[in-house]
């Protein structure tokens, strides 16, 4: 018979398993049942009634936290020498060409988004099979391949974000920290649902928003009623 640890008792007794809780209590309550000793992350899990094998079903997009997600997101700037100087003002980490993808290829990969320019692409194409299933490989859907390269990098560093479903049809996200308060928690979840809202797909028919389970690091998921959040 498997053992319930002390903290997990304590950590059980604060909620009901069996129930969902509005999204403002939702933001609460997953503070008072972290136990890492480090500012965990708080991470949200959408199921959306969508077949992602069906490319007019597949949900793919961008939005901006309001609160930001509390990571210092690591930005690496692929471009030509005449767009540096913006990259680095916006406040890239790095940025070059050549010599990155040279590393890249050598297997580094410490960075968290890649934006690149349209006429770099064909050189960023090549490292598809490294960037690919990390997730890094920019695309101009997430606004990750433009000309606008330090206003880009501003926005990822403000908080914002890309999200797709996976096969299951669940978006995963990071939506703040534990050391955030439950509005702005609130507020960055929100935001991203209401987005997800109104990217359904007319294909999709049924329940769109199936579950949604809020979390931290390590910690067990608050399932959210579905009604406190649809528009």
């Amino acid at each position: 018979m498997k053992r319930v640890s002390k903290t997990r008792k304590e950590v059980l007794a604060k909620y009901d398993l069996t129930k969902s809780y509005t999204l403002s209590d939702a933001c609460d309550l997953v503070k008072g049942i972290s136990t890492s000793k480090f500012d965990a992350s708080v991470d949200i899990a959408v199921r959306l009634g969508v077949d992602p094998r069906k490319a007019n079903q597949m949900i793919r997009g961008t939005v901006a936290l309001p609160h930001g997600t509390g990571k210092d997101v690591k930005v690496l700037v692929l471009c030509t020498p005449d767009k540096e100087a913006e990259a680095k003002q916006a406040g890239a980490d790095y940025v070059g060409l050549d010599d990155f993808i040279e590393k890249i290829k050598g297997g580094w990969t410490d960075i968290d988004v890649i934006i690149t320019m349209p006429s770099v692409m064909g050189k960023v194409g090549a490292l598809g099979r490294i960037l690919g299933p990390r997730g890094l490989m920019p695309n101009p859907k997430t606004g990750t391949v433009t000309m606008e390269i330090g206003k880009s990098v501003e926005e990822v560093k403000a908080g914002k974000i890309d999200f797709k479903v996976d096969k299951y049809g669940i978006i995963h996200s990071s939506v703040g920290k534990v050391s955030f308060d439950g509005g702005k928690i609130r507020d960055n979840a929100n935001e991203l649902i209401q987005t997800l809202i109104k990217l359904k797909p007319s294909a999709a028919k049924g329940t769109y928003i199936k579950s949604i389970y809020l979390s931290s690091t390590m910690s067990p998921g608050i399932q959210i009623d579905t009604k406190s959040v649809n528009a």
